[in-house]
């Protein structure tokens, strides 16, 4: 081959190559710019949480504090009810999280594999409950509550919220996609159906699992309407109610800019870690997946 010909041939070849790189850094310029717009608000909100209450007032978008003050953090810790609020969030979220996963499981694995009559209308009854707008439901669940005697207390903040309807469907949906035949086995050694669900299955669904954690996480400790026709006792306040009342001037005068958003960071907090943990094995779909 000449070497006008192998110019040529190279020239072929690195042309589109220059094209891809070109459009790649198109593409991760888009994407740092989206990037950066989504995380300049919480940039604003974090330094905001440190400054004065005047400098908040004076000029909100700034991203460094001329004081640095951690007047708010000291404020919501030492002078407010917020341990309170962050407490009663805690114990609400991690009994709502560990009883969804089992649950939805269990309800999910049953409507996959078991067959009893009034399964497809059940299944259809739970399509139909995930078209509802959670706000119909509100006056119901709350003369549910009061009704059973569960009113103002943790049962009536923990108990209706155990289980949801896409928990529910995302596991039914899991469980399907696993082969029958990894069952089959446990099953001639006398395993039970809830052996098999828990020792063989289950572990199978920890892609599903990881999905059902962080949106159970992130839904209960994001819960406000619930709450609110729930309780209404001082000591039954979680973190939503609670840095919802702020608004209103609940603990002292004025915008209360680096107070609202102290205590909004610190909400922040759980559930970005709680993702961070979890990012990797919701994104590794293929996890313990089996041929047949």
């Amino acid at each position: 081959m000449t070497k006008a010909a192998t110019s040529r041939s190279f020239t072929r070849t690195a042309r589109p190559g220059g094209r891809a790189i070109a459009a790649r850094s198109l593409l991760y310029a888009l994407l740092v710019a989206l990037a950066i717009v989504y995380i300049f608000p919480f940039l604003i909100q974090v330094a905001t949480s440190f400054k004065t209450e005047a400098e908040a007032a004076a000029n909100p978008l700034s991203l460094v504090p001329a004081t640095f003050s951690t007047a708010a953090y000291e404020r919501l810790f030492l002078h407010s009810d917020f341990p309170i609020w962050f407490k009663n969030s805690v114990i609400v979220t991690v009994f709502v999280t560990l009883g969804r996963v089992f649950f939805n499981s269990l309800a999910g694995y049953a409507l996959a594999r078991l067959n009893f009559r009034g399964r497809n209308l059940m299944f259809a009854g739970l399509i139909a409950v995930m078209s509802v707008p959670g706000v119909v439901l509100l006056i119901p669940k709350f003369l549910v509550i009061n009704q059973i005697g569960i009113y103002d207390s943790y049962a009536g903040m923990i108990i209706p919220l155990l289980t949801d309807a896409a928990g529910i469907f995302i596991m039914k949906n899991f469980f399907e996609s696993i082969p029958v035949s990894v069952e089959e086995q446990a099953r001639i050694d006398g395993a039970g159906t809830f052996r098999v669900f828990w020792s063989v299955v289950l572990p199978m669904a920890r892609p599903a699992l990881v999905t059902i954690i962080i949106l159970s996480f992130q839904g209960s400790w994001n819960e406000l309407s619930h709450f609110i026709v729930s309780t209404q006792s001082p000591d039954l306040v979680t973190l939503t109610k609670g840095v919802a009342s702020l608004a209103s001037g609940q603990l002292s005068q004025g915008t209360q800019y680096p107070i609202k958003l102290a205590a909004a960071a610190i909400m922040t907090v759980p559930v970005a870690v709680m993702f961070f943990i979890f990012q990797k094995r919701i994104m590794n779909a293929s996890d313990g997946a089996v041929k047949e």
